[in-house]
């Protein structure tokens, strides 16, 4: 199946999801990186731009990352909301600090994450809709998303795109070249991109995805990641049933 004949398998799911579940529609974080921004022009295909709410969240993040946000929502004709976030996120850490807890900065990067999950289920629950996710393909076989952060949602419409294919998507449904094929980078501190963060190429990963051979360091990084992130994709532990007599 050619990339574009599976969009519009992606495009159909959301439709008939929406219908399936009864839903005034959905509601997505919009970051400025090509996977919202793909998320978005889907949704957007599937239900219509007024069934789509698409909420930036930039919480201490680089004023250009919300500039991208509004480029690609300019760009893609989207119904947007601005909200920081930042006094939650602070409030949250000074609690912390108040009981002389210091949290560490991967505690701090995620807590970002999961205050921005909280808006949009908080959001989605009072209009009635669903929260999409954007993990892609990469991301989610190495574990690469906060736990109850961007890793919460009720769909994940491009979970099976590798990075490279969820790019060249982009590219065709109307995203700006220069934001598709922006550094990938969540936006949680000075400095900070993904491939950085995982110690590999997201084309090294897609190659191996996808069968192809690479070194065999990266081969043992990306399997490494694999295992050790097991935890976020299943289902939560739980001692065996009660059996009552």
């Amino acid at each position: 199946m050619r990339l574009e004949q599976y969009l519009d398998v992606i495009v159909k799911f959301l439709s008939d999801y929406k219908e399936k579940c009864h839903v005034d529609g959905y509601v997505l974080g919009l970051s400025g990186g090509v996977d919202s921004s793909l998320v978005a022009a889907l949704a957007k295909k599937a239900v219509g731009k007024d069934k789509l709410m698409c909420i930036m969240m930039p919480i201490d993040s680089h004023p250009s990352d919300l500039d991208d946000a509004i480029k690609v929502a300019e760009a893609l004709d989207l119904n947007y909301l601005v909200m920081d976030g930042s006094q939650s996120f602070h409030a949250t850490v000074d609690e912390f600090l108040r009981q002389g807890v210091a949290l560490d900065k991967m505690s701090l990067s995620n807590l970002k994450v999961r205050i921005r999950m909280t808006m949009l289920y908080a959001y989605g629950q009072t209009h009635h809709m669903l929260v999409l996710g954007t993990d892609n393909m990469d991301e989610r076989y190495t574990g690469y998303f906060t736990k109850y952060g961007d890793g919460a949602a009720d769909l994940l419409p491009i979970v099976y795109l590798t990075k490279g294919e969820v790019v060249a998507a982009a590219k065709m449904l109307g995203v700006p070249t220069s934001l598709a094929e922006r550094v990938p980078s969540a936006g949680l501190f000075e400095g900070q991109t993904d491939e950085k963060e995982m110690g590999i190429k997201y084309a090294d990963l897609d190659k191996y995805l996808l069968g192809g051979e690479v070194d065999e360091k990266i081969k043992e990084r990306i399997e490494h990641l694999h295992r050790v992130s097991e935890h976020k994709r299943n289902d939560i532990p739980t001692p065996e049933e009660y059996v009552r007599d």
